[in-house]
């Protein structure tokens, strides 16, 4: 199959064997909602003794453990023989399978970047009172190989979070309202997951243009958050009715307007400029006094880019967490300089030095 004939479809098959006529390192993104072997045997009833519709669709049914890990193995092989050599792959699970798939993951070589928890707002109760209520699901995200150069955008995720470092705990309620795909008031698909989580796994880990793949694609909402964020998507679902649900809902959803598009560009893709260039340049000069952001702590600059601080001296970087009492701090954020009456950090001027384009 030619690859370019691959984009922007969907793909009413088996997982397995659609993956197999895809050539070698087609995606740079694989985002997999697999079956989960829940395992359920008995009937869930609420304290009303009305019954819960639980999770007991035949395709997430298997013999055993063995035959679960069998079926695992298969597919990630494929998915990691498709994925580029710079790509990623993402997977979600509950504690009935995730660890098992963790496991494998490892085996076939994939390196674990992350375990990203989803922590539900709005989770199912547990009726029956015997533990605690379930209310999250994990995420592993892996990069091909341990010499990846994966997409990460860093800046975007710390943006998007008011300027703090995005954790690994992820809050977001389960897929409810008008999202919800029903037919005659049922939920089409029984674990259809919301449009804002894959939004954020999109955003973080592939760029405008990329190729994402989702082999068990089941309603279709990695396809539908990759066309509105300009991704290409191509997906595989074996089950006829959420193929057509996918269908619909994909063809239904609008592309954001390509200006809106954009992202900031990480800063470890931007050319290196130690704060010494700074003096080399003229930038700045040796004596000149630089502070925190309140001024309350001072130091200066030495001639061969060290900073003084009372009793510390090294680096921006290594001062500033010796005042800090931490093992590392960015330096070009923490110390700034004063301009006429007003103090701007030093990262301004690193950018003086940088190509404009």
């Amino acid at each position: 199959m030619i690859t370019k004939n691959l984009h922007n479809k969907i793909i009413n098959g088996d997982s397995l064997e659609e993956l197999k006529k895809i050539p070698d390192e087609t995606f740079d993104t694989v985002f997999a909602d697999p079956p989960y072997n829940l395992q359920l045997q008995n009937n869930l009833v609420r304290p009303d003794r009305s019954r819960v519709n639980p999770v007991n669709d035949k395709w997430d049914q298997f013999e055993n453990f063995q035959t679960y890990d069998k079926f695992t193995n298969e597919w990630l092989i494929q998915c990691r023989r498709v994925l580029k050599k710079n790509g990623s792959i993402w997977v979600i699970g509950s504690y009935h399978n995730i660890f098992r798939v963790g496991k494998i993951i490892q085996d076939l070589g994939f390196w674990i970047l992350n375990d990203v928890i989803w922590n539900k707002n709005n989770p199912m109760p547990n009726f029956r009172g015997t533990r605690f209520t379930n209310a999250h699901e994990t995420l592993i995200w892996a990069s091909k190989n341990k010499k990846s150069k994966y997409t990460f955008n860093y800046q975007s995720m710390k943006s998007f979070n008011d300027d703090l470092q995005m954790r690994s705990t992820w809050n977001f309620p389960i897929c409810n309202g008008k999202e919800r795909l029903k037919n005659n008031g049922k939920k089409v698909h029984s674990t259809q997951k919301p449009e804002s989580l894959l939004h954020r796994i999109i955003l973080a880990s592939s760029n405008k243009g990329d190729f994402v793949l989702d082999p068990f694609l089941g309603s279709g909402t990695t396809a539908v958050v990759s066309k509105k964020l300009g991704r290409s998507y191509f997906g595989i679902e074996k089950e006829k009715v959420y193929f057509e649900a996918a269908n619909k809902r994909i063809k239904n959803a609008n592309i954001i307007k390509d200006e809106y598009l954009d992202t900031i560009k990480n800063n470890r893709s931007k050319p290196r400029i130690p704060f010494g260039s700074l003096i080399e340049l003229g930038v700045i000069k040796p004596g000149t006094e630089i502070y925190d952001q309140k001024k309350k702590i001072y130091a200066k600059v030495m001639i061969d880019g060290s900073i003084k601080c009372k009793q510390n001296e090294g680096s921006i970087h290594k001062v500033a967490a010796q005042i800090l009492g931490s093992e590392s701090c960015n330096g070009w954020t923490y110390w700034y300089y004063q301009s006429g009456n007003t103090l701007k950090p030093i990262d301004e001027l690193r950018q003086r030095l940088r190509p404009k384009n």
